[in-house]
């Protein structure tokens, strides 16, 4: 998989858990540890991206 596909991927699932947390944070009754547990998996992708990004420009 190239570095720009694998780039799209990680950036669609970083989508799809901003997604999931505004739906899990509009429910009155959600943990908060489930709130935390899509914020981490968020950061992480988040890191991975930028992490492709500043491999790709050296």
């Amino acid at each position: 998989m190239s570095i720009d596909a694998h780039l799209a991927t990680l950036e669609k699932k970083h989508g799809e858990l901003e997604a999931q947390l505004r739906t899990v944070q509009s429910q009155p009754s959600v943990h908060d540890d489930m709130i935390v547990d899509i914020k981490r998996r968020k950061l992480r992708l988040k890191d991975e991206i930028n992490r492709l990004r500043a491999d790709t420009q050296h």
